[in-house]
């Protein structure tokens, strides 16, 4: 494995481990102050849907980016399918805003 793919991995463990704390923390005061759990798990789960799919979106656009410079650099033509290939990925945000309205 190389150090990249290592570091990715590492650093979505820490976030993990971050929100298995976070999780714990809300349990735990749900105890002394009587807040309501279900409703901190839908705003942790909400907010688990917007930044994952803004994380996922930011991964997937980079290469494709890249790739439709190339292209248009080869064939001005081919504007129209770059444009269009570059805004593909950024409708997987609008699911994660969904997903917050939807909780």
């Amino acid at each position: 494995m190389n150090d990249k793919k290592m570091m990715r991995g590492m650093s979505i463990l820490m976030v993990l481990l971050a929100l298995v704390m976070v999780a714990s923390g809300v349990q735990a005061q749900e105890a002394a102050d009587n807040i309501n759990t279900e409703n901190a798990y839908k705003m942790i789960g909400a907010g688990l849907a917007l930044g994952l799919a803004g994380i996922g979106t930011g991964l997937s656009q980079g290469p494709i980016g890249a790739a439709a410079v190339g292209m248009i650099a080869e064939d001005e033509k081919k504007f129209t399918y770059g444009l269009i290939f570059t805004a593909l990925p950024e409708t997987i945000v609008l699911f994660g805003f969904l997903a917050i309205f939807l909780l």
